[in-house]
């Protein structure tokens, strides 16, 4: 491989060491959530942030250096390969630089300056640009030939070579990419009034501080033809630049008025609208990163969510007119039960909806009741509040976002061959109450309803850092191997779709793992699948205690030698705080293992199995509260953050509509982002500041509660 550690060290601020391991790992096969957790001591303790990194800077450098050996190869095969530009071109690392040099040895297209060319006019544009020559008129007769019939023609397809020519230049590129970067503005022009875009109307801003959010928004304006995007420059400023840069003192008059009217083309005609598309270009890829890390980030607090577990649950997935559907399930998410209820049409049918409920209550002895978040729920929880006699089971209130997604998938098919598309709905709700994490890996990332403008970024890296956040989630938790679906194992360490689907056709005939080491068994699931996937990997029926904790195989040895010394069983030293303590764990550092992994045993020992997702809130909603027709102006509510933009956090109020806290009424501290201070599904105190009823739009702040 190129070596490119020294540059990625310097780059993200790691040691040249540091890189050089992480980037070995990889070619033996690790993934990051193997390296991060299991091999501490190779990285200095590097997280899955950091070690992705340095994979995708690995990654961009290794394509970096493909495209500069295919541009050398290019010029080369044309003949006008020198040493120098050689060498500028493999010391190369910025991107658009690069292309920068190439440019003026790329194959041409139709171009006005390939047209003049082809008539023989280059040596004329030459004699122009060396600006000593005299009586131009003269020389441009020379070049009657061929299509050449006018001295006039000759002396414009001169000027279009030469404007190619300064159009091509790196450093005038880069002089003009520079100022319009700190000086342009960006412009939206058009009528967006009565549309959702009403804000932008008339916008402007630098272009060195346009926000991410709304430049995406701007955007997707543009593309539905609502308003049109401009940028605007000191033209007049950057012509000059390019005069002072490219004439010389004593050009003869005739010479440089020809020389002048070429940049003037160049700028306008070729160099302004490439290094606008340039910088519009890397506005929206910046743009994107932005807004697909607020999204990951969203998307990793929503999967951490804290599971409901121990209880059987009844989910509704509410409706008017179709009814509510219902289903029982018990504490493992096994369907035990389904019925549907109309507590909405008339008192004959609310009568025989209660009925029903508290009947499906006692027979399964359900233990709490989650109820989807859409049409018809905030109803429905009235109806169950006011009509059914329900003890002490509480209702939770569960995101909807992405369960008819699920329903009508494959995946619900293969789970529910024989149950209605809406039941499958209400099966998903009740599940993500029990474990939210092993219920969302079953739908797409973008359909569980965080994040912002996903249909409008690079729908590429959205995926990979999408199934990135899934995977460092799934792994960071870990996973019963005996309960986990397809769609979870799947993203374990080492795993994937293909084996994860083996590994479940083998637990189906021939029952549950009672080992780690069963796995091997499975087919095609070999030993370096083994080493990334089972220290991940929850086995709670295996007779071996390690194999339900995070302790990884290959330190078992370790764990019975602090077992030993400490003269009890493994089984009785976990969660042993005074054996543990004693434990000094230098004295099982050897050549294979080293301290931090000694430590992270010990850790592990003293809370096996610990999950570490948050506990869910108490419920917070106030039950006065029916619709916006019940909100005013300076009320106090509470709420539940359900989306964090780059712009502010959407809060869920217990009615229909979502309020906003723009990111300037979330803290009196500057802030970067709404994540800097709140998480997903935060309980807040919140003050209505404004109602835009005619837009169903409620704006909140936190500030000065």
């Amino acid at each position: 491989m190129t070596d490119f550690a020294g540059f990625i060290a310097k780059d993200l601020g790691l040691t040249v060491g540091q890189v050089k391991n992480v980037i070995s790992l990889f070619e033996e096969g690790a993934t990051i959530p193997f390296i991060a957790r299991y091999r501490k001591e190779r990285t200095g303790g590097m997280d899955e942030v950091a070690l992705r990194s340095v994979f995708l800077k690995n990654e961009e450098l290794t394509e970096l250096d493909k495209r500069k050996k295919y541009i050398i190869s290019v010029i080369e095969e044309n003949g006008r390969l020198t040493p120098d530009l050689k060498k500028e071109i493999e010391e190369c690392y910025d991107k658009v630089r690069l292309e920068d040099i190439y440019l003026p040895y790329r194959p041409k297209k139709a171009t006005r300056a390939q047209t003049a060319r082809n008539r023989g006019l280059e040596p004329l544009a030459k004699i122009i640009m060396s600006q000593r020559c005299s009586d131009l008129s003269q020389i441009a007769r020379r070049f009657l030939k061929g299509e050449v019939l006018s001295e006039k023609e000759a002396l414009e397809g001169a000027s279009d070579i030469i404007a190619e020519w300064i159009a091509e230049n790196p450093h005038n590129r880069n002089r003009i990419r520079n100022s319009i970067s700190r000086h342009g503005r960006l412009t939206a022009k058009g009528a967006a009034s009565g549309t959702k875009y009403a804000d932008y109307e008339g916008y402007f801003s630098p272009l060195s501080r346009v926000q991410p959010h709304a430049f995406l928004a701007l955007q997707r304006a543009e593309s539905q033809k609502i308003l049109r995007l401009s940028v605007e420059s000191d033209d007049t400023g950057d012509i000059n630049s390019l005069l002072r840069n490219t004439l010389t003192r004593g050009c003869p008059k005739d010479c440089a008025e020809i020389i002048e009217d070429a940049v003037i083309d160049s700028y306008k005609r070729l160099l302004k609208p490439s290094v606008i598309s340039e910088i519009m270009k890397e506005l929206k890829e910046r743009s994107d990163r932005e807004s697909i890390s607020l999204f990951s980030e969203a998307l990793r607090q929503v999967l951490l969510s804290a599971p409901v577990s121990g209880y059987s649950v009844m989910a509704i997935d509410p409706g008017f007119r179709t009814g509510c559907k219902v289903v029982c399930i018990d504490r493992n998410g096994k369907l035990i039960d389904h019925d549907v209820i109309y507590p909405h049409q008339g008192m004959s049918t609310l009568t025989e909806a209660a009925d029903i409920i508290e009947k499906l209550l006692k027979r399964h002895e359900i233990g709490i009741i989650a109820l989807g978040d859409g049409t018809a729920s905030r109803e429905t929880e009235q109806f169950l509040r006011n009509q059914v006699n329900l003890g002490d089971i509480k209702i939770e209130r569960v995101s909807e976002q992405g369960a008819s997604i699920y329903s009508a998938s494959e995946t619900a098919r293969k789970e529910f061959p024989n149950l209605d598309l809406t039941f499958r709905s209400a099966v998903s709700i009740g599940r993500r109450l029990q474990d939210p994490l092993a219920e969302l890996v079953k739908i797409d990332p973008k359909s569980i309803g965080v994040g912002q403008y996903q249909h409008d970024v690079n729908q590429v890296l959205l995926k990979e850092t999408l199934d990135f956040t899934v995977e460092r989630c799934v792994n960071e938790v870990g996973v019963n191997l005996n309960t986990a679906s397809p769609d979870l194992l799947a993203y374990v360490s080492g795993i994937g779709k293909s084996l994860s689907e083996k590994i479940v056709a083998y637990r189906e005939e021939h029952g549950k793992f009672l080992s780690r080491k069963d796995l091997l068994k499975v087919p095609r699931f070999g030993a370096k699948a083994f080493e990334q996937a089972s220290g991940f990997l929850r086995v709670p029926e295996s007779s071996n205690p390690l194999d339900n904790s995070a302790v990884h195989p290959e330190s078992y040895s370790v764990v019975e030698k602090m077992a030993s010394a400490a003269r009890i069983p493994i089984k009785d030293l976990l969660g042993n705080e005074a054996k543990i303590s004693e434990i000094n764990p230098g004295d099982f550092v050897n050549g294979e293992t080293g301290l931090e992994t000694v430590k992270d045993i010990l850790e592990e020992l003293l809370k096996p199995g610990r999950d570490p997702r948050q506990a869910s809130e108490a419920d917070w909603r106030d039950l006065t509260i029916d619709s916006t027709d019940d909100i005013r102006e300076g009320m106090i509510l509470n709420g539940k953050i359900v989306n964090l933009t780059a712009f502010g956090a959407f809060v869920d109020l217990g009615i229909k509509t979502n309020g906003l806290i723009h990111i300037s009424k979330i803290s009196h501290k500057r802030i970067s982002t709404p994540a800097d201070v709140l998480r997903m599904w935060q309980i807040v105190k919140v003050r209505v500041i404004g109602i835009d009823r005619e837009r169903d739009r409620i704006s909140l702040s936190m500030i000065d509660l």
